[in-house]
């Protein structure tokens, strides 16, 4: 047997993480013909236009924009967007069984005001400008939980600057988790960046996810973490 690998080294300070769209996930013929069809009236091709610009055009016109990452299946996607009909819902994902089940999601809906975007958020939030995304939201994104892997989380301080250009004042950031050192990690760096108010409250209502059934069913607490721009 041959022996595995070791693992990648976090990138060096400052460095840019941005990941592939190349991810892991088998893909069939039947997913592959999904996508095919459902794509390209449904999906949301990032160009060189502004992300603002690109999204008045797709949908038609100019609302408030809910941003999903991660979004896993669809459903908790498709109910955002169902209870929000006056605002535009962009979807992220960046695993293409997912962004398969998403489409098919998004298409059973009938929904008008929802898009599926396969890209990193770094990339699509970078040809943001501000007031593009009034509201961004993460549920249960993949916590890396060993230390050595803590580098790969996608919440970082420089993902909370990044959306702090873009997200106007009122505007929030949303991650649910069921990490609890996860949660501490980005209440921390929350608390640390004078862009962001950690609100107290009621939890947001959402549907519960595959992933958050998971962590329930090991025991784990839930966490939903809001914050609202300042």
């Amino acid at each position: 047997m041959e022996p595995s690998a070791p693992d990648p080294a976090p990138p060096p300070q400052g460095a840019r993480r941005v990941a592939s769209t190349k991810r892991r996930g088998r893909m069939t013929d039947g997913k592959r013909a999904v996508l095919a069809a459902l794509g390209p009236r449904l999906g949301l091709d990032l160009d060189d236009r502004p992300l603002g610009t690109r999204l008045t055009a797709a949908f038609g016109r100019v609302a408030p924009r809910l941003l999903d990452v991660g979004i896993g299946s669809g459903e908790a996607t498709v109910a955002w967007a169902r209870a929000h009909p006056d605002h535009d819902v962009v979807a992220v994902e960046l695993h293409p069984p997912s962004l398969v089940a998403a489409l098919a999601a998004v298409d059973e809906s009938g929904l008008a005001n929802l898009r599926v975007a396969e890209a990193d958020v770094r990339v699509l939030l970078d040809r943001a400008e501000p007031g593009d995304v009034d509201h961004m939201r993460l549920l249960f994104p993949d916590p890396w939980p060993k230390r050595r892997h803590h580098h790969r989380r996608l919440v970082d301080a420089a993902l909370l600057v990044q959306l702090g250009q873009v997200v106007p004042a009122g505007g929030t950031f949303h991650l649910a988790t069921d990490w609890e050192g996860y949660a501490a990690e980005v209440r921390a760096l929350l608390g640390e960046d004078p862009c962001w108010t950690v609100l107290a409250g009621p939890s947001p209502t959402r549907p519960i996810t595959p992933y958050e059934r998971i962590g329930l069913d090991a025991g784990r607490p839930i966490t939903d973490l809001v914050a609202r721009r300042r």
